[in-house]
């Protein structure tokens, strides 16, 4: 009887110690780029995309998407042909392989990817979305999915709200917080760059563990907080060299 009790007590513990782990904050499967696009057109004003912004364009108020990336970073270029791999480290990115996307959601990358105009997806599939999915619907889909939760967020709102005004990382991570969860905003990283000694926040990256959806605040909690010293702040760019 004992030995019973014993081996239940075991399974028990073991049981919950299993549940605890599976609970408990993991290593990101995935980061998720979003720019400020008026910050990056600041240093990139010759792209087609830079030239082509205006105040009334979408990327003007909102979060653009840079790309999301499988982890770790060693993981890219998953069955590419070498002839596209050298294409995309030439920056030769029109000339890699056109993707097959339906209409509708080519629609919409082009819309949230303002670099499409530059061939971004390409170089994006390539090196990072071969290693998330076989297809680039699927990559391109799931992107989309968060870009959408993120961009209809509070967080959205400090940015949008604060337009050539200045911003700190805690205000960021507390419109995180207050966007996905208590938490949340330990998962992001702040970056930025400097303009003529203006200091633009140019780009945010989220870690997310577990499988894509829509789910944003569980796969932000579910990834080990950011461990790297962000930018404290900086300027919420308008559209338009400053």
């Amino acid at each position: 009887m004992r030995f019973v009790l014993l081996i239940s007590v075991l399974l028990f513990v073991h049981g919950c110690t299993d549940g605890a782990e599976s609970s408990a904050p993991r290593a990101a499967d995935a980061i998720l780029a979003i720019s400020w696009q008026p910050a990056f057109c600041e240093t990139h004003s010759r792209k087609k995309e830079c030239r082509s912004q205006t105040s009334s364009r979408y990327d003007a108020s909102h979060f653009a998407l840079h790309g999301l990336w499988p982890q770790p970073r060693s993981k890219s270029y998953c069955g590419v042909s070498e002839k596209d791999i050298q294409r995309d480290k030439r920056g030769k990115w029109m000339q890699i392989s056109r993707l097959e996307l339906s209409e509708d959601l080519r629609t919409e990358l082009q819309r949230v990817m303002p670099g499409y105009q530059s061939g971004l997806q390409r170089h994006e599939w390539i090196k990072h979305g071969s290693c998330y999915s076989d297809m680039p619907e699927k990559y391109f889909a799931d992107s989309l999915v968060l870009m959408e939760k993120l961009n209809a967020s509070p967080l959205r709102e400090l940015f949008a709200g604060n337009i050539g005004k200045h911003i700190t990382t805690k205000q960021i991570r507390a419109a995180m917080d207050e966007s996905f969860g208590a938490g949340s905003g330990l998962r992001v990283r702040v970056s930025c760059s400097d303009d003529s000694g203006r200091r633009l926040i140019s780009e945010l990256t989220l870690a997310l563990a577990g499988e894509i959806g829509a789910d944003v605040g569980k796969l932000l909690l579910s990834a080990l907080p950011d461990d790297k010293k962000p930018c404290p702040g900086g300027i919420v760019d308008p559209v338009g060299q400053q």
